[in-house]
C-alpha cells in the first residue's frame, strides 16, 4: 500500500479529472450566432454528450459573449438550460468567465475544461489558466471519451452532484440575505454530520474523493479502489467516511479519513474534504472524533501533513484542533496532539458517530 505523494500536487495531477465543462455557445453549442442569425440549432451530439457528463458527475457551465437575456431564453427553448450552473455571458474576456466560474463553484482551474470553436478564445484562456483543458469545438462527438472526462467511477454522489450543487447555490442566497450571526444560520439548516468505518459500498466514492479533493487534503496522497479496500479491511487501521445532509438534502459523503493504529501511537495519514462544505465547519468535527478517540485509548496521535500550493487551510486546521510539528521527514511534517485542549463539537449541528 503506497502513498502516492510528491513535492507540490503529487500523484494526484496525473489522475486528475475534469469537475467542469465550460462551453462557448455560438457556434460550439449551437450552430450559428444568435445576435446575426435569429435562429440557431443545437448541435447533434450535445444533448447526448451534456446527458453522458452529468451522469459522471461532470458539472457544465458556460463562458459566451452573448446577449444573456437572449442566451438563456435559448437555452430554456432547447431544455438545457438547467444543465448550467452560473452561466458568465457578458461581454467580458473569455478568461474571466472561466476563472469566475472556478471561484462560483469553489474548484481549482486545473479541474476546468473549455470548448470553444475560435482558436483565439482557446488560446487566451490557455495563456491566462495554463492549467485549463481547452477543446475545439470540432471535438465534440468525441470530448466525453477523453480519459480526464471518463472518472474511473460512477458512484451515487455523482449522478447527485449537479442537484448538489443547485442546492448549494439556494443555502447561498439564503446566507447572504440571512439577518444573524453566521452560527444562526448554519443553526437553521439542521444539519447532520455522520461519521463511520467506511462500508463496502463506501469504496468508489473514497477513492473519487482522494482524486478529486486538493484544497482540502492534509497530504494530497492519493488511494486507488483497491488499496482502500486493504486499508479498510486492515486490523491496523481506521477508514472513516464522512456525510453531510441538511434541511434542502444531501451534501453526500464529503470526507475522508484514514488512521494508522500503532499499539503506543496513531498517526492519520489522510484526513480530507470536499471544498463544498468549506463555510460549513466541518473540517474540525472529523478531526475532533479522532483526537476522542486516541486519548481515549491512551495512546500518542500524530497527523502527517504534506504542503501543497492549496492546502494552507487544512494545516491551520490542524492548528487550531492542537497538533504541533514535531519531526520533518523529507517533505512530510509530523505532527502532535498532546491532547492540552480537546476541542468541543459545534453546536450548530448533530453529530452521529457510528462504529
Amino acid at each position: 500500500m503506497s502513498e502516492q505523494a510528491t513535492a507540490g500536487e503529487g500523484a494526484a495531477e496525473s489522475r486528475k479529472t475534469v469537475k467542469c465543462v465550460v462551453w462557448d455557445l455560438d457556434n460550439t453549442l449551437w450552430d450559428g450566432v444568435l445576435l446575426e442569425d435569429g435562429e440557431v440549432a443545437l448541435r447533434p451530439a450535445v444533448v447526448e454528450v451534456l446527458r453522458t457528463l452529468d451522469e459522471r458527475g461532470i458539472l457544465h457551465s458556460i463562458a459566451s459573449r452573448n446577449d444573456p437575456e437572449l442566451a438563456m431564453e435559448r437555452l430554456q427553448r432547447f431544455g438545457i438550460a438547467e444543465y448550467f450552473l452560473h452561466p458568465q455571458i457578458h461581454w467580458g474576456s473569455k478568461s474571466g468567465s472561466v476563472a469566475a466560474i472556478a471561484a462560483a463553484l469553489n474548484i481549482g482551474l486545473d479541474a476546468i475544461a473549455f470548448v470553444d470553436d475560435q482558436p483565439f478564445e482557446r488560446e487566451e484562456v490557455a495563456f491566462s489558466h495554463p492549467l485549463v483543458r481547452c477543446f475545439d469545438a470540432t471535438e465534440l462527438d468525441r470530448l466525453a471519451d477523453h480519459p480526464e472526462l471518463q472518472p474511473r467511477f460512477i458512484t451515487d454522489d455523482s449522478r447527485q452532484r449537479r442537484a448538489m450543487y443547485m442546492a448549494d447555490v439556494v443555502r447561498k442566497q439564503l446566507e447572504d440575505t440571512h439577518q444573524g450571526s453566521p452560527n444562526e444560520f448554519l443553526a437553521s439548516l439542521q444539519m447532520n454530520f455522520v461519521i463511520g468505518p467506511a462500508l463496502d459500498e463506501d469504496l468508489a466514492r473514497a477513492e473519487e474523493l482522494t482524486v478529486r479533493t486538493n484544497q482540502l487534503n492534509a497530504t494530497g496522497y492519493t488511494y486507488s479502489y483497491e488499496e482502500l479496500r486493504e486499508f479498510q479491511r486492515s486490523p491496523g487501521h481506521d477508514l472513516l467516511i464522512a456525510s453531510l445532509e441538511d434541511k434542502y438534502g444531501t451534501y453526500g459523503k464529503i470526507g475522508l479519513a484514514l488512521v494508522e493504529r500503532g499499539e503506543q501511537a496513531w498517526t492519520i495519514k489522510l484526513l480530507l474534504m470536499s471544498c463544498r462544505v468549506m463555510s460549513r465547519g466541518v473540517g474540525s468535527v472529523l478531526l475532533n472524533s479522532i483526537i476522542r478517540r486516541a486519548k481515549a485509548a491512551g495512546v500518542r496521535l500524530f497527523a502527517e501533513f504534506v504542503e501543497t500550493s492549496r492546502n494552507r487551510t487544512m494545516n491551520v486546521t490542524y492548528r487550531f484542533a492542537g497538533f504541533r510539528p514535531a519531526e520533518q521527514r523529507g517533505g512530510v511534517t509530523l505532527l502532535e496532539n498532546d491532547f492540552s485542549v480537546v476541542p468541543n463539537f459545534p453546536d450548530y449541528m448533530r453529530i452521529t458517530i457510528r462504529d
